[in-house]
């Protein structure tokens, strides 16, 4: 239904397109022909990249009216990504489908609707897409309920999208190649939510329930194929496996969820159980790699790092990863308490370029992020800076909003009028990105009144967020 509706609203150029690329033309055996096209409103770059396994394969350019459109002669079937940056998502491509894709950057995921041939299942992950995404934003008063409450619901959320899932797999009668991935988007979704339950759970009630589950809680984990290379890049399976391997090293921790204290313990637990697990190479690099840039970004201690580093690179074999890792380290160490902010392209209102030396005026000052493409966090982080500046008004607030476009960063502080902020435009994102490690929009950057660091990774929105400004 939620496919069918926004079909009727695709504008009619798309529809012809589509009508163009869905018939039912035979192919032979030996061609793998498809095509891939698309259109984007609100663009924020010219161009759109088709990706597999974490590379780029193309470079989409956009025409005067924002569309895309690529005949490939040969087109392997199997799960590709495609991005709009800083966005991206999922598509699946059988042998010959010819697909059609309209965003808006808007509401990148919500306002994906796909058509042409082969519409069918890549409409239906969407739509998975979105109820999983759903169900994590209301999870978290689930975690503190008892095992049996906890158990009863998630069982009862589950069995409504087992339900949706049988439907579709029956309506549009896909093969077991792409049933991996939908079952792989039903099923993962919910066994992370077994995995995060027990150490959730202790987190926010104080209680320890690890003990009280029953002896065959974890008896799903023996279904599993951690080695299936298919999935080593699908976010679903990586989820999860955030999710189980941080419930395995807690769970063994001597000092169980003191998250501080345990961190580097932890994660070396967690390289040590990511070795033994995976036996596909491609696969355990790929975890290992996962593990290393979380854990950097958790610890700050540099005796903790190299130790860590060094178990790192004893377990995988990825040279590039290695590079990776290390050139993220590097940065962190960069932003470690007492050190000057590295320099950032940042502009104003009037196009002046600016030095956040020279505007934190002798005040404790705090940095956030934003973008026009999660308007909800626009607005409700400005909305936390202005209960904060009234529990704290000698705090310096500096809003940097990290859009491409200056002039709709512009069009949206004249629409908006934010007060109790000084507001610049990262000219220069990419940068920024790299130097300071804006790995997501909710980070937080504290400087101490002389401009030097205090603490370059917390969040307006953690709970304990005033205990850093003592």
């Amino acid at each position: 239904m939620f496919a069918h509706i926004k079909n009727v609203l695709l504008p009619l150029s798309t529809v012809l397109i589509c009508s163009l690329t869905s018939c039912n033309k035979k192919f032979e055996s030996d061609n793998y022909t498809a095509y891939f096209g698309g259109e984007i409103i609100n663009p924020l770059s010219r161009y759109v990249l088709l990706c597999k396994d974490n590379k780029v394969l193309d470079t989409l350019i956009l025409d005067e009216k924002n569309r895309f459109f690529k005949k490939f002669d040969s087109l392997t079937p199997g799960m590709y990504t495609f991005r709009h940056d800083p966005e991206y998502q999922y598509i699946y491509f059988d042998k010959n489908d010819s697909l059609m894709v309209r965003i808006n950057t808007g509401d990148f995921d919500n306002s994906i609707v796909f058509c042409g041939r082969g519409d069918q299942k890549n409409n239906f992950l969407m739509e998975m897409y979105l109820k999983n995404e759903s169900d994590k934003n209301n999870m978290f008063d689930l975690f503190d309920r008892n095992y049996d409450q906890f158990s009863k619901s998630i069982d009862s959320i589950y069995a409504r999208k087992k339900a949706f899932y049988l439907r579709k797999k029956t309506e549009i009668n896909w093969d077991d190649k792409f049933d991996l991935y939908a079952k792989a988007s039903l099923d993962f979704s919910h066994l992370a939510k077994k995995e995060i339950y027990p150490f959730a759970h202790e987190r926010r009630t104080g209680e320890a329930i690890s003990t009280k589950l029953p002896k065959d809680y974890y008896n799903f984990r023996k279904e599993i194929d951690f080695n299936n290379a298919q999935l080593t890049n699908y976010s679903p399976f990586v989820r999860y496996l955030t999710a189980m391997l941080n419930n395995v090293a807690y769970s063994e921790a001597d000092n169980t969820f003191n998250l501080e204290e345990t961190a580097i313990e932890n994660n070396i637990k967690k390289l040590n159980i990511a070795d033994t697990l995976f036996k596909n190479e491609k696969i355990k690099n790929s975890v290992l790699n996962n593990i290393a840039f979380m854990y950097l970004l958790e610890d700050q201690n540099m005796h903790n790092k190299k130790k860590f580093f060094d178990r790192y690179s004893q377990l995988s074999t990825d040279n590039s990863g290695h590079n990776e890792i290390k050139k993220i380290g590097d940065a962190i160490q960069m932003l470690t308490e007492g050190k000057k902010l590295p320099d950032a392209d940042l502009i104003n209102e009037k196009g002046e370029k600016i030095d956040l030396n020279s505007i934190t005026d002798g005040k404790q000052t705090v940095l956030f992020f934003w973008t026009s493409n999660a308007k909800a966090h626009m607005v409700t982080v400005h909305k936390k800076v202005n209960e904060l500046k009234k529990k704290h008004p000698n705090l310096h607030f500096v809003s940097i909003n990290v859009d491409d476009s200056e002039q709709e960063w512009k069009q949206i502080l004249s629409q908006y009028a934010f007060e109790n902020t000084t507001e610049l435009h990262s000219a220069n994102f990419e940068a920024l990105k790299d130097h300071w490690v804006i790995t997501k929009i909710q980070r937080t950057i504290l400087l101490q009144p002389n401009g030097m660091i205090k603490n370059a990774f917390v969040s307006l929105f953690d709970s304990d967020f005033e205990k850093n400004l003592k």
